[in-house]
């Protein structure tokens, strides 16, 4: 079987930990994808919290990553057990993302650093497939961001000749990538996507989200509070540009309400909250025929409509009115990225990214 015509497994679990997704895919064309499985499962409670933890500063960091480590390597295999339930066919190769736990591209000269916990070893043995992960290292050594890494399928599978076309995926993190009918492609992180409306209905409600976005909704928008979180100087900075829970944390959250909603209903907070992801997506946006989204973000409604509304020279979108439903595009766009390695292909833009130049992407971890 060749590499072009095989089957490919791709696993996200991205800085919402929500879970991992698992899509089972095909890729006809370089500007197709067939999904022949998903599923998603929820990581184990204990090994989400220690996910969250290992986000900051703690005790005794590099046994804990390590053994969380294992844990997610247990996590994919069991949920690519799933996705491969009934399928005869071999899988060519499985493409993991990790978790990532922290994201700091600009730490050091000339070279940072974004840590994904996975042990590839542990789950090629425990899947018998071979795995292919540690997708950004590669980048942030050309002098990347390593970030984002899906603006590339992106184009692949929803760019067009005959309009501008975006692509916004809203997952803890947002990120935006830009498809010019003329071919261009830019794309970068926007910032905080879901992540801290998740932490702010979970530290008021003991929720894990707002779902729909029906508590924003209720509330109304705090002008200084969104006014004081938008100076946040990481948002001036133009692209190529990538962010995660190091910078946008709960004491960020926390900080930003005791100075400036001190006295303010809770829901208002979250209304402000959501604001805050339209407010730092919509002005990179420009006037796009359509602005396609995916991640949970598109499964909220008042999300949703408030990007409409400010956003009303473009239809807005989710990914599934074009062929892929909105919790399959990254898991499917790490499958896509295992089929690029195989046929040793470049996965990163470095319009994108900022690297040196197209460069493949990944680690091979033989089953």
């Amino acid at each position: 079987m060749s590499s072009q015509a095989g089957l490919y497994l791709g696993l996200m679990s991205g800085t919402s930990l929500d879970g991992v997704d698992a899509v089972l895919a095909r890729f006809p064309s370089p500007t197709q994808v067939e999904v022949l499985a998903h599923c998603h499962q929820p990581f184990p409670t204990e090994l989400r919290s220690e996910l969250l933890a290992l986000n900051s500063v703690g005790d005794n960091e590099a046994h804990r990553m390590a053994l969380a480590a294992n844990g997610v390597a247990r996590s994919y295999a069991a949920v690519a057990a799933e996705a491969l339930q009934g399928i005869a066919e071999p899988v060519t190769a499985l493409g993991a993302h990790g978790q990532t736990i922290r994201h700091q591209p600009l730490a050091f000269d000339g070279c940072g650093y974004s840590l994904q916990l996975l042990n590839g070893s542990l789950l090629a043995e425990l899947s018998g497939i071979d795995v292919i992960c540690d997708f950004r290292n590669r980048d942030l050594a050309a002098g990347g961001q390593g970030a984002p890494l899906v603006p590339a399928f992106h184009r692949a599978l929803f760019g067009r000749t005959d309009a501008d076309v975006a692509v916004l995926n809203i997952g803890g993190f947002s990120n935006l990538s830009l498809l010019v009918a003329a071919g261009q492609t830019t794309g970068f992180d926007c910032g905080p996507g879901n992540c801290l409306m998740d932490l702010w209905i979970a530290e008021q409600r003991g929720l894990a989200y707002d779902a729909d976005g029906a508590w924003a909704a209720s509330g109304v928008v705090l002008p200084g509070l969104l006014k004081a979180m938008l100076a946040e100087p990481w948002f001036a900075l133009p692209p190529p540009r990538s962010t995660g829970r190091d910078l946008f944390s709960l004491d960020w959250l926390l900080g930003h309400v005791r100075g400036h909603a001190a006295n303010a209903r809770a829901e208002d907070v979250q209304a402000t909250l959501l604001e805050l992801t339209v407010e730092t997506i919509a002005p990179h946006v420009g006037s796009p025929i359509e602005l396609l989204v995916c991640g949970g973000g598109a499964l909220n409604g008042q999300l949703m409509r408030r990007l409409q509304a400010r956003l009303p020279a473009s239809q807005v979108l989710s990914t599934a009115a074009r062929g892929l439903p909105p919790m399959q595009v990254e898991a499917a766009a790490f499958a896509w990225l295992a089929q690029r390695f195989v046929q040793r292909e470049p996965g990163n833009l470095e319009a994108v990214t900022g690297a040196r130049g197209p460069r493949m992407l990944g680690a091979l971890y033989p089953h």
